[in-house]
């Protein structure tokens, strides 16, 4: 386990954080400037003497903000970027296998796991407000993002004859082809995301109100390679060509046998990775009320925090179709913001309609791709084993989207 708190300061989020900080500071000052102003004009006037004795006419009372408000919406997030990390490269099909193990980590990039795109995917979003009558208030709110995955097929890449070699490799001996020139490689990316959160509130004005309280979230990731289609015999001419008699022998694709068809052979995959990242930190924010047109409003939210990563990763790795595994566990400081704006409708008293967009950014966070260079593994004629150095926590991401949804206040 490694830990990395004090690395903070320096990676680059920290100036992000620094900017962030910064835009929260603005409001908060324009606001307090502004709140002085109108006390000293009204000391002023006290002063002077200028305030009247007496009401000049029946004043209608002010009506009570409502102190509860309930939001149920529908929440819909793309993700985009991630680790960067080759995942297939390709041989002259003319290179001996035995050769491939040590010519895998120059092969020309075929597809890198930073070109994963993984659409939208929806989930619930509730959340519940409270503010008694002095301005002060409580919210709590949960999200969660179901799973979203992506899927993609590098190969084969034409007649055995002019086939290149598909090859994956990662640290130590591991390396792998596909077992025949048939099939391609095929690798599925999935990430899911959960999050929960309470802070307290605070009116600065009837616009402006400042937040701060404490926050989770979890980033689960998980990366499978494998070859498709599946085999219909099994590889047993990787033994001969790895180790060939004599030693100026050896098999290029195009003389790896080609099997008939018959009953499929199942392997499991050669390459499965899960992180899981569990996120828990404070966070500061402002939400304002941007604009207000009779019935219709638009409301901006910003907030940023620092957070503790507690980051977990494990990989299974088969080798001669035998599965080994590795796992890895650190805490790793992380830096989370998010940015939204509101649009709302009120239908009628107390119930309004929602329709926003969201981002939300996690910066040092464990996506499986990453874990690739921190696998190591031995293998044959040496006793096979995986062990992982530990967990590549340098990736970081971004969900945006919309959402739509109700609210209700009394």
């Amino acid at each position: 386990m490694r830990t990395r708190i004090g690395s903070f300061r320096h990676r680059p989020r920290f100036v992000a954080a620094c900017f962030v900080c910064s835009l929260f500071a603005t409001p908060l000052l324009t606001a307090g400037a502004a709140q002085a102003q109108e006390g000293f004009a009204d000391w002023r006037a006290g002063v002077d003497g200028s305030f009247p004795s007496s009401p000049q006419g029946p004043v209608d009372p002010p009506q009570s903000a409502p102190r509860w408000t309930f939001s149920a919406e529908t929440i819909v997030l793309g993700r985009t970027g991630g680790a960067n990390q080759t995942l297939v490269g390709l041989l002259p099909g003319s290179t001996q296998f035995a050769a491939t193990q040590n010519a895998s980590a120059l092969a020309a990039e075929a597809f890198n796991s930073n070109q994963f795109w993984q659409g939208f995917s929806a989930g619930p979003k509730l959340s519940a407000t409270y503010r008694d009558d002095s301005g002060y208030g409580a919210e709590f709110s949960y999200f969660n993002i179901f799973t979203q995955s992506a899927t993609k097929t590098v190969g084969p890449t034409g007649p055995t004859n002019t086939a290149d070699w598909l090859v994956m490799y990662a640290p130590g001996a591991f390396w792998q082809t596909q077992d025949f020139a048939y099939q391609g490689m095929a690798w599925k990316d999935a990430t899911n995301l959960y999050g929960a959160e309470a802070n307290g509130r605070l009116d600065l004005s009837p616009r402006v109100t400042v937040l701060g309280g404490i926050r989770w979230l979890q980033l689960n990731d998980t990366l499978v390679g494998w070859l498709t289609p599946a085999d219909r015999s099994a590889p047993n001419w990787k033994g001969p060509c790895l180790f060939p008699v004599p030693a100026t022998s050896g098999c290029a694709l195009s003389d790896v046998p080609n099997p008939p068809g018959g009953s499929v052979v199942v392997y499991p995959p050669f390459w499965t990775t899960s992180t899981r990242n569990d996120l828990y930190g404070a966070q500061i924010g402002v939400d304002a009320k941007l604009l207000e047109l009779g019935r219709f409003s638009i409301d901006g939210v910003i907030k940023a925090g620092v957070f503790d990563n507690n980051a977990e990763q494990t990989t299974v790795v088969s080798m001669a179709k035998q599965l080994y595994t590795a796992q890895a566990t650190t805490n790793y400081a992380a830096f989370v913001s998010e940015a939204a704006l509101q649009a709302k409708y009120q239908l009628a008293k107390g119930l309004a309609l929602k329709v926003g967009y969201e981002a939300l950014w996690l910066d040092g966070v464990a996506l499986a791709p990453g874990q690739i260079r921190e696998t190591y593994t031995t293998g044959p004629p040496a006793a096979a084993s995986a062990r992982a150095l530990g967990v590549n926590c340098g990736s970081n991401v971004l969900f945006q989207g919309a959402t739509v949804g109700l609210e209700v206040s009394f």
